[in-house]
């Protein structure tokens, strides 16, 4: 099988030079088309809510602080995960939205 390719390519080169040819404009058009980025993006689009309340417990943050700022999010278009850590005095809410969302 492998002979008879190299009979065929031997004897007509010209197809073999033109579906070389063929073959190299594909991948240029391929290659003008293609959405490039010399320095893709690979991690989610994510916004970060970060609230000072000094003075509170870690328990007290996440009850009056935290708790709510969570119920809001939830109804953000294209959100796919929300972690928060509540702390003495320090709530960071983060929210973790779908490739290509619009975080402004």
């Amino acid at each position: 099988m492998l002979g008879g390719l190299i009979r065929f390519s031997t004897r007509h080169r010209g197809v073999v030079i033109a579906l070389g040819f063929v073959v190299l404009l594909w991948g240029l058009s391929t290659v003008a088309r293609a959405r490039l980025d010399i320095f893709p993006e690979f991690a989610p689009p994510q916004v970060s809510i970060q609230t000072e309340a000094p003075g509170l417990a870690p328990e007290q943050v996440e009850l009056l602080v935290t708790k709510p700022i969570e119920d809001v999010i939830v109804g953000v278009r294209d959100l796919r995960l929300v972690r928060s850590q509540s702390i003495q005095g320090l709530s960071v809410v983060t929210a973790y939205l779908g490739q290509g969302a619009d975080v402004y």
